[in-house]
């Protein structure tokens, strides 16, 4: 099953859609339920998460949505409202991001002056935490939360995980080098055996790139639902849904990828680089 932050999107669309060809607006539908048109707003919008069961089959009944297609969305109503592992984890993740990360059948990812997320090993994000000035604890939880991210590497809904890691990244590794040799262990490793990882190395060479204005992931879904993006910032990034904008992400990520290192030349030089850590 997939993610219920990616079932609740697919269930704020359909009920939009449904609305849409029953010929009724959201006033139309606030009047006859009595509920305000900001409540049935939230609900289309996925800004309210949890409709429950009795409101989707009210507005079911009214668009005249009955036998096996009102069943199927009643079911994505309930498995949109399961508890999913990561909402324990929201001091230290984004519950947002990871939730349509959870649910992704390709991500397309530049972290910028880090190695990214599901590639990191423990001792990276634990040192990444510490930097970040979270407590011993804190440093605990996130790379707990970072390992069972990294689990979506192996989900078997996920069809391609795509990396440009940034050169400079792993430079900056160079005061431990246990941990560099870690690292770039563990990037030679799903960059060689990994069938649905591609790992393009972005050489310090390149200058300033189509990237330089900072860390973004590009996350694609099923072919009937649209794809998102996620701007990373110091106060935690935000998700980006506009049609217009994602596809603005898009063509970033392909200049981004057209001048990184090819996936045999990345290996290539992260042996090397291995050898002389």
């Amino acid at each position: 099953m997939t993610s219920p932050t990616v079932r609740r999107r697919r269930l704020s669309a359909e009920l939009r859609k449904r609305r849409v060809q029953a010929g009724m607006t959201l006033s139309d539908v606030a009047d006859v339920l009595e509920w305000s048109p900001a409540k049935l707003g939230h609900i289309e919008t996925g800004i309210r998460k949890w409709p429950s069961v009795m409101e989707v089959s009210a507005l079911l009944r009214l668009y005249g949505v009955t036998g096996g297609q009102r069943e199927a969305i009643l079911t994505l109503v309930r498995e949109s409202r399961l508890r999913p592992w990561w909402t324990e984890y929201e001091d230290v993740i984004s519950s947002g991001y990871v939730g349509n990360e959870a649910g992704a059948v390709s991500i397309d990812t530049y972290a910028g002056a880090l190695v990214p997320d599901l590639l990191q090993v423990p001792e990276y994000t634990a040192a990444f935490a510490r930097s970040q000035g979270r407590s011993e604890r804190g440093v605990e939880r996130t790379v707990a939360a970072y390992l069972k991210r990294q689990e979506a590497l192996d989900r078997d809904t996920l069809e391609r995980y795509h990396a440009v890691v940034d050169e400079d990244a792993l430079q900056r590794l160079g005061f431990d080098r246990n941990l560099l040799h870690a690292q770039l262990r563990r990037l030679i490793e799903l960059g060689t055996e990994h069938e649905r990882v591609v790992i393009q190395l972005l050489p310090t060479s390149a200058g300033l790139h189509p990237g330089s204005a900072g860390p973004f992931t590009v996350l694609g879904f099923d072919e009937d639902e649209a794809s998102l993006a996620f701007v990373d910032a110091p106060h935690g990034g935000g998700i980006v849904e506009s049609d217009d904008d994602v596809r603005r992400c898009q063509d970033v990520w392909r200049r981004i990828t057209a001048v990184a290192s090819t996936r045999e030349s990345t290996v290539a030089t992260l042996r090397r680089l291995a050898l002389l850590a």
